[in-house]
């Protein structure tokens, strides 16, 4: 066995290498939901971990005992500076270590390196063994994303006294009133005070509780509801929640219920004769059968009873107020929990939206999608193309190299071949600088020159290529007119006709070959 100050001190290596395993997993980006959870998921078990070690280790200091009795093994010798016994337990020490160099005492090592190992990113098949927390989730969930309440729904449309059924979409907007009230205040007393609505509204709670847990492990669920339900004991017990007062027995005994309670059938009767009457019938003969082998005493939710049942009837009424106590207590919980999920409830409802918008071949096709790629996979894939563009923006480029079809920069060779380094700039282009000699000989013909021509009222004709400068080409314009070659300015206003061959001539050319009857 260790010793109890050696137990002590790898206890308290577990809890700061935990610690820092811990950061670790907190400062690990998380851009998609499938990474926030995990990371989540991960450090929430770490925290449990050095909980657990925390409380082992303070249990070690409170066990005065156990250390006195170590340090008297130690101290315990002939001599007062005998130091056998521990030189003893050093010797057993080293062989140990120098035997297995690399254990670790209780797996602690192989506990926290699957701690620390990142989720599996290659989206194979085997992604749902090695992801536990995917398992967590229905497809409806969506890894957390949503909430899935459709069998809460259908519990709420069978409820008794319910009204209207609304459809699903209406039930998730009743649900977001917990955002500035009670939840099903729309609902009657007669219908929340049954047992179909205490089990729809367990049920409800038990649902949030759980999805709340799975989607948020670093939240202390547990200490939210102790305090709401804390907050609700005060207020049972004050009797400030008026929408849970049950009725008042003595008004309705004198005759605003009306008729007599069958606690076997449990049915009310009008009348006595009609009462006395449905006793001997199989029907009731077989429900009181049913209700001596229970032991159970169904009470009128009127209040009244027949004599025979008054003695019967005080445990059922205890079983009622108490089954109407629970039902108020989840109600109120479900309600704390409600308005800390609003936001998914939110994305809920839009998403189902979408849904309904869907024809048939896209529902196939997107649980299609769904279910080929694991969860995760998405987000291992977005992370790539992500970091891919990272290193495209990164690249290594110091010559400023032009960058080829590929992206990447194109070798020097060919950029010292087209000479591409040389810079041309042209005046008449609003000073545009053109790379290399091939690129400003092509500039002549575009449009960026030709307007820039235009706009200083010369052709754009052979005359004037190979001119950048503004100056220069008025001073040339000029120059020409002296010189009488005027059709070069014609040029571009002549008009242009076109005969029955397709032969194109300019206007005067056109009337004279018209004119020698040639065309």
């Amino acid at each position: 066995m260790d010793s109890i100050f050696e137990v002590q001190r790898q206890t308290h290596e577990e809890i700061e290498r935990f610690e820092r395993a811990l950061y670790t997993i907190l400062s690990r980006p998380h851009s998609t939901q499938e990474s926030r959870l995990q990371n989540e998921h991960k450090a929430s078990q770490m925290l449990d971990r050095i909980s657990s070690r925390a409380t082992t280790l303070n249990n070690l200091y409170d066990d005065e005992a156990a250390r006195k009795a170590e340090i008297d093994v130690l101290s315990a010798s002939s001599q007062p500076n005998d130091l056998s016994e521990f030189y003893a337990r050093l010797v057993k020490i080293q062989e140990h270590h120098s035997k297995y160099p690399d254990s670790v005492p209780g797996g602690f090592g192989l506990e926290l390196e699957a701690l620390l190992e990142e989720p599996n990113q290659d989206g194979d098949d085997d992604y749902e063994e090695e992801d536990p927390i995917s398992l967590l989730f229905s497809g409806e969930e969506a890894y957390g994303k949503y909430l899935d309440l459709y069998a809460n729904h259908t519990a709420y449309c069978n409820i008794k006294n319910v009204g209207k059924r609304p459809g699903y979409l209406q039930y998730l907007d009743l649900l977001m009133t917990a955002q500035s009230g009670i939840v099903h205040q729309e609902l009657s007393k007669e219908a929340r005070f049954t047992k179909d609505y205490e089990n729809y509204i367990t049920n409800l709670y038990t649902y949030l509780l759980s999805f709340a847990k799975r989607t948020q492990p670093l939240v202390d669920i547990n200490a939210q509801q102790q305090e709401a339900e804390t907050e609700f004991t005060k207020l049972w017990d004050a009797g400030e929640l008026k929408a849970w007062e049950e009725p008042n027995p003595k008004s309705q005994a004198n005759g605003e219920s009306g008729g007599i309670w069958c606690s076997a059938c449990q049915k009310h009767y009008s009348k006595q004769t009609v009462y006395d009457a449905h006793l001997t019938s199989k029907k009731h003969i077989k429900a009181s059968a049913r209700q001596a082998e229970s032991g159970e005493t169904h009470t009128d939710p009127n209040g009244t009873h027949t004599p025979s049942q008054t003695k019967a009837a005080q445990p059922s009424i205890s079983s009622a107020k108490s089954r109407l106590r629970n039902s108020a207590l989840y109600t109120h919980l479900s309600t704390a929990l409600l308005a800390t999920l609003i936001s998914l409830l939110n994305d809920t409802k839009s998403n189902v939206e979408r849904r309904f918008s869907l024809t048939a071949r896209e529902r196939e096709q997107e649980l299609l999608d769904q279910a080929k790629p694991p969860a995760p996979a998405p987000a291992a894939t977005g992370d790539n193309e992500q970091q891919e563009e990272e290193e495209e923006e990164r690249i290594y480029n110091p010559l400023k190299l032009p960058l080829g079809w590929d992206g990447k920069p194109i070798p020097y060779w060919l950029y010292k071949l087209h000479g591409l380094g040389v810079e041309y700039r042209c005046e008449i282009c609003s000073d545009h600088v053109y790379m290399g000699r091939k690129n400003f000989d092509r500039h002549f013909q575009e449009s960026r020159h030709a307007f820039g021509m235009r706009a200083l009222g010369l052709p754009n004709t052979k005359h004037f290529h190979e001119i950048t400068r503004i100056e220069d080409a008025l001073s040339l314009a000029e120059k020409l007119k002296q010189e009488g070659r005027h059709e070069i300015f014609e040029q571009e206003t002549m008009e242009e006709l076109e005969d029955e061959e397709g032969n194109v001539y300019n206007r005067k050319t056109y009337e004279d070959l018209k004119k020698q009857g040639l065309i």
